[in-house]
């Protein structure tokens, strides 16, 4: 078994431009970091809303060993039976029971076992189960398997994913928050050993207002009307993090952002 274990950790995909990002960027990039394991977020992979049963299959072929996701999961009914069929596909673990999916899966690749946990925070956002409670436990069975879990908290507000991230430091080795689509620059370790980040950022265009048309953005503003966003085009980065990990423990070692 590998000593160090590297982790990406990829920001909400958006559209047409955020799957031709990956597309172009994603083999090079994990071969380039050396990475062992790839989580992608993936909720906006469809015109920026919801993820079809294509986009599943492509990011698949693409590289990606865990796709999670939030609150637009719901928006393609084709997913679901994905969802309920598949454990590499994530929904947020606290939406209340019965719902389609899996909130959490622990993966084997080879000699790794990776255990990953989509959560959804209740700041400004839908108020489902508590997203502590829920974690803590599901954690405890995670790690029977492995010491080695990252968590997906797909949440509105800061102070919500900092204390989620402190709650179970050192029980999990990363918290990386989504749902902003602005990478933020707070990447850190916490002092029981949990790599950290805010928000992993955007897969998409990111000379936009979070992935989408500034026009569009500009005339909701204005007018307070209900006006569709749209998809932005123009050049598309992957946004993420690299997380390096000690298998033995699944405390993380280093956690750098990545802009490809």
């Amino acid at each position: 078994m590998k000593e160090h274990v590297r982790v990406l950790m990829i920001g909400d995909v958006s559209g047409s431009a955020g799957m031709g990002a990956l597309f172009l960027g994603l083999s090079s990039l994990v071969k380039e970091e050396k990475a062992d394991f790839v989580i992608i977020n993936g909720e906006n992979a469809a015109a920026g809303f919801g993820i079809t049963v294509s986009d599943y299959q492509n990011m698949k072929k693409m590289g990606a060993d865990v796709i999670t996701s939030g609150n637009h999961i719901w928006q393609k009914d084709e997913i679901i039976p994905i969802l309920e069929g598949n454990d590499d596909i994530l929904r947020p673990l606290n939406y209340p029971e019965p719902c389609a999916g899996h909130g959490y899966t622990v993966r084997k690749k080879g000699s790794l076992s990776i255990g990953v946990i989509n959560a959804q925070g209740r700041v400004q956002m839908s108020p489902i189960d508590d997203p502590f409670k829920r974690v803590e436990k599901v954690l405890r069975d995670i790690r029977k398997e492995t010491p080695l879990v990252f968590v997906d908290f797909h949440a509105e507000d800061t102070l919500e994913k900092e204390a989620f991230a402190f709650a179970f430091d050192g029980r999990v080795t990363a918290v990386a928050g989504t749902h902003t689509h602005v990478q933020t620059a707070d990447e850190k370790i916490l002092p029981g050993g949990t790599a950290y980040i805010t928000d992993l950022g955007l897969t998409g265009v990111t000379d936009a207002v979070i992935g989408s048309d500034p026009a569009k953005s500009i005339e909701r503003q204005l007018t307070q009307l209900p006006i569709k966003s749209e998809v932005a085009s123009g050049e598309a980065h992957i946004q993420g993090v690299l997380i390096e990990a000690d298998a033995a423990t699944g405390k993380a070692v280093s956690i750098r952002r990545i802009t490809k």
